[in-house]
């Protein structure tokens, strides 16, 4: 096996388990509500779908801090681990109250944004729902940087340790919660359950010994300035999932199109189409990690796409990435195909339900398989300072994916499957033509180091 390849699976796999139990938390959620009917599946899953949204957001300080972190600890460079987990912090005390307190303040707005039209029975469940769920982001996002920094810092294990710990808890406690509350008590299990497994973390990061060690080094920037380095970093990463997530709560009013059947179906469906993006996200963070620590490691001070050694490092990894990611799309793309009518009815939510979720899932097999190369890939623009490259060729795909979805949706939701294929094959197309011309030896384009960026 080649060596990149033992390496991103060796980072990969602890990530795929720790977004594995989030998704899983939606998937316990929805089980739970998908009891209490329709209007309260369809306002639990567009809330968490906004949430995803706000993934985007923590991003920009969690990412941002691992790929700061991973290169400075290939560099051998305590000082400017520290300035990196400095303005990881600075960054996110900065952007924490923004998001709480104005989503909590804009909650009904929210709501009737993402229901569409006037919402319906579903509007004042999820304004129930975000009531508890946006003050709770606080503790969320500090979840996610103390992830962030781990990760950095090579140890993806922990970070899937206190993910199994909030979701086993999530297990324990939704029914009750539910139970006793209806929908605003899965948002309240939620939020209960991720601040346990933040003490735990915080406790974690004090014992690292990346941390601890850069702890005692003078800082190579002081606070602005790392907070700023952190943002230029994090911004375009942050940047690409928030278009792709914004995209894909689109689509639910695309599909509103259909009635309320077909919105329970998507958003049953979604969320077991989950269990499979979420190795190709996995694949991306440890394309990312990889990619830093190895140029860091190198002592890159500015990735040159047309030098011939920093071109084969990323052209390797890159390689790696997307057959390990496609590999796992191919899979999930047959899995789901054969076991699609098992995974609807155990949601209980009805035979027309069950029906249209079976054949949404039985219709995204081609778009999986090039979203898995497509997102393991961006690891590598991730971590060598190409980010904003694949935002570009990101905003480019949903501009097609949108229009395309609300004109074949006439087709119902397997015409929504051929919109999100033709979407993903357009920015596949693109970002090819990308890379043709970066790994392309004698170029003179110069990519910014993440180390640099200020």
């Amino acid at each position: 096996m080649d060596s990149h390849r033992r390496r991103l699976v060796s980072l990969a796999h602890p990530v795929y388990l720790s977004l594995l139990a989030s998704v899983a938390a939606g998937i316990i959620n929805t089980f739970w509500v998908s009891r209490l009917g329709g209007p309260a599946v369809a306002a639990v899953a567009v809330a968490t779908n906004a949430e995803n949204v706000l993934l985007g957001v923590a991003l920009v300080f969690a990412s941002g801090t691992t790929v700061l972190v991973a290169h400075a600890r290939g560099a051998r460079d305590p000082a400017a681990v520290r300035a990196a987990v400095r303005g990881g912090w600075a960054l996110c005390a900065a952007i924490t109250p923004v998001v709480a307190v104005g989503g909590f303040l804009l909650r009904e707005p929210l709501s009737r944004l993402v229901l569409g039209g006037d919402g319906g029975p579903a509007l004042p469940l999820a304004v129930s729902y975000f009531a508890v769920s946006m003050p709770g982001i606080a503790v969320f996002f500090a979840q996610q940087l103390v992830d962030g920094i781990l990760k950095g810092a090579g140890d993806t294990r922990t970070p899937m340790r206190l993910a199994l710990l909030a979701n086993g808890l999530i297990l324990l406690c939704d029914p009750l919660f539910i139970h006793l509350y209806g929908v605003p008590g899965a948002a309240a299990s939620t939020v209960a359950c991720r601040a346990v497994a933040l003490g735990t973390g915080l406790l974690a990061l004090r014992r690292a010994p990346l941390p601890r060690e850069a702890a005692g080094a003078p800082p190579a920037l002081g606070v602005a300035a790392s907070l700023r380095r952190t943002l230029t970093t994090g911004l375009p990463m942050s940047a690409d999932f928030t278009v792709r997530q914004a995209g894909t709560l689109a689509l639910v009013a695309v599909v509103a199109r259909l009635g309320a059947t077909a919105v329970a179906a998507y958003a049953i469906a979604y969320k077991v189409l989950y269990v499979a993006t979420m190795a190709f996200y996995a694949v991306r963070q440890a394309a990312s990690i990889h990619t830093a620590h190895t140029l860091g490691a190198a002592g890159t001070p500015a990735l040159r796409p047309g030098a011939a050694a920093t071109a084969r490092v990323r052209r390797a990894i890159g390689l790696q990435a997307v057959l390990v990611s496609g590999c796992a799309g191919l899979a999930a793309a047959l899995l789901l195909s054969v076991t699609a009518p098992v995974v609807m009815a155990a949601f209980g939510s009805g035979p027309a339900v069950a029906h249209q979720g079976v054949v949404f899932l039985r219709c995204i097999g081609p778009y999986l398989l090039l979203m898995g190369g497509f997102i393991a890939l961006g690891g590598v623009f991730e971590g060598s300072g190409g980010a904003p490259v694949l935002l570009r060729v990101t905003v480019l795909g949903a501009a097609v994916q949108l229009p395309l979805a609300y004109g074949l949706s006439e087709w119902g939701l397997p015409g929504v499957c051929l919109a999100l294929t033709l979407g993903m094959a357009v920015q596949c197309a693109a970002v090819a033509a990308v890379l043709r011309r970066a790994w392309r030896p004698g170029q003179e384009e110069t990519l910014r180091s993440p180390a640099r960026a200020v």
